[in-house]
């Protein structure tokens, strides 16, 4: 399941710079990442809720 949105991602990149074909899927790779490593950090807290510091 992908988590990062292309169309979105693109929006952001200033006109001339293109985006390889291969990009989205590291880049969604690393957002699944942080979310894994932000929720441990969140249970090792003894939390059941995500906060922006566990980013």
């Amino acid at each position: 399941m992908a988590i990062v949105v292309e169309t979105r991602v693109r929006e952001l990149f200033p006109e001339g710079i293109r985006l390889g074909s291969d990009a989205i899927e590291g880049l969604d790779q690393i957002v699944k990442d942080l979310i894994k490593k932000a929720v441990m950090r969140c249970e090792a807290n003894g939390r059941k809720t995500v906060r922006k510091e566990d980013f």
